[in-house]
């Protein structure tokens, strides 16, 4: 990507990410909200100084596709990377907002895997990180536990959803799998696990 290593302003994110969803979506700000604040508290720990303020600011952005007017295929990590793009986001954040979470799966089962191709998912730590703080936080912004939050995804889906098959079909190895390289990563002295790509 050409803007690799575009420099984001993590206070127009907040920003952005407020005017989207405060008002109309209050759980899901208290969400992202507190998916930024363990992007804040991890990245330093995780990440180079320059990929610090890209992992906070797709922490507050990742769900901006759930807001009404930017619902436009309907599945939010697509929407909301559409939005940021056409808002002259880095398309490093975007692609990292379309991909959070093993989106690929959903898109794939949705009949959306070539949209959302694209924006690349770069299978990186960022992504994973991005993916830990994510599934860090509950539905309406309280800390939880990876097994919770899959479980609570289940429960607010119906079982034939394309969110649960998504999950059923590897989305879950996905999910659980960077949650683990992020968690290896945090625990000092621990053995580094390899990149997701390798």
């Amino acid at each position: 990507m050409g803007d690799h290593h575009a420099r984001v302003d993590v206070a127009s994110a907040h920003e952005l990410s407020q005017r989207y969803l405060a008002r109309g979506l209050p759980g899901r700000w208290a969400h992202v909200r507190a998916t930024a604040a363990v992007a804040t508290r991890i990245g330093p720990l995780l990440l180079a100084p320059d990929e610090r303020d890209l992992l906070v600011a797709a922490s507050v952005l990742h769900d901006i596709g759930y807001a009404r007017p930017l619902v436009l295929s309907g599945f939010h990590p697509l929407d909301g990377a559409r939005f940021l793009r056409r808002a002259g986001a880095p398309m490093r954040l975007c692609a990292l907002v379309a991909n959070h979470s093993a989106a690929a799966g959903v898109a794939r089962l949705r009949g959306l895997a070539g949209e959302l191709a694209e924006f690349p998912d770069e299978a990186t730590t960022l992504r994973d990180a991005l993916w830990y703080c994510d599934m860090s936080v509950g539905v309406s912004g309280e800390p939880t536990t990876f097994d919770r939050r899959i479980a609570d995804i289940r429960m607010r889906h119906v079982p034939d959803s394309f969110v649960v098959r998504a999950l059923d079909s590897g989305g879950l190895e996905a999910r659980a799998a960077a949650f683990q390289r992020v968690r290896l990563l945090l625990v000092p002295g621990a053995a580094r696990p390899a990149p997701a790509g390798c």
